[in-house]
């Protein structure tokens, strides 16, 4: 073997195992879910649909399937962009090396983070509860004239998911932006403060175009975890009020395990028309960001 070969053969030695589990516990399981969104039936008994993308044809037929399509989409258009821009506002504030108590600071704003996502579900379930915390204030400060139902009104429910999102994982992309910046030389701005530029246009100018790759990934993993949305249609409204906040994911669990209907095949079939949609969403966004020639 010449050695270029026995390069290769040691790079493929050390890629198998790690290969082979990824094919064992992520794509065969793939394979298996697409093979079983092919048929209909109970889970004990299973047979091909006829047509045999009859679950897929089906989807598009689903009013509830449909409202939770354009729920979850609502969610991604509005959430994720506030948050990725309160996230590089964030960590461009608490980049500047004169910022005093700046470790603390960072902590404060990624603490939300380190709480898991039923609690802080349920944290916002009784802040804007009827009773709650929310309605309090707003009732002394003389906003609202009595207590109102946030979690009772199709348009309110949708707005505090949408804030506890925001809540929830700005910190968390905040921290991807922060390495990002103190990648970038410092003294690039100050050549930038030399020539004239003000902070606005260091910050369009300098930072963004430095931070394009990372603000990529921020946007694919957070339209990926949007369109997963599931933990706060469940525990915050329950999809609720009338399946007025329900996602495809919380859709897709009741029909599999959630109301005992055990429609394994129509669940896959959602379940792949998601996947294909983050594809297609990740694939635009590469394509977006990709500056080369």
């Amino acid at each position: 073997m010449t050695l270029l070969q026995k390069q290769s053969a040691a790079g493929w030695g050390f890629l198998l195992p790690g290969t082979i589990l990824i094919a064992i516990t992520a794509f065969w399981p793939m394979i298996q879910a697409f093979i079983m969104s092919l048929q209909t039936g109970s889970s004990a008994n299973m047979t091909w649909a006829e047509p045999i993308f009859n679950n897929y044809t089906r989807m598009f037929q689903d009013k509830l399937f449909l409202r939770s399509v354009g729920n979850t989409f609502l969610y991604l258009i509005i959430q994720v962009p506030i948050m990725l821009i309160l996230a590089i506002l964030l960590a461009q504030l608490l980049n500047n090396k004169h910022l005093r108590f700046k470790g603390l600071f960072r902590t404060c704003v990624f603490l939300p983070c380190a709480i898991s996502l039923v609690s802080y579900s349920i944290i916002f379930k009784s802040l804007f509860a009827t009773e709650g915390l929310i309605n309090t204030i707003l009732v002394n400060l003389h906003i609202l004239q009595e207590n109102y139902n946030f979690l009772g009104n199709a348009a309110s429910a949708k707005a505090v998911i949408i804030i506890a999102l925001i809540w929830r994982w700005t910190g968390y992309n905040m921290v991807f932006y922060l390495a990002g910046l103190q990648n970038i030389e410092y003294s690039v701005y100050e050549a930038a403060k030399i020539d004239g530029a003000n902070g606005w246009k260091t910050f369009w100018k300098i930072t963004v175009p430095l931070l394009k790759p990372t603000i990529i990934m921020t946007f694919i993993m957070s339209i990926n975890g949007t369109l997963q949305l599931y933990d706060e249609s469940v525990n915050l409204t329950n999809g609720g009020p009338a399946n007025a906040t329900i996602t495809m994911s919380h859709y897709i669990y009741n029909n599999s395990l959630g109301q005992g209907v055990a429609n394994f095949g129509y669940a896959c079939a959602m379940s792949f028309f998601v996947f294909v949609v983050v594809g297609i969403l990740a694939l635009i966004n590469m394509k977006v960001g990709d500056t080369r020639d």
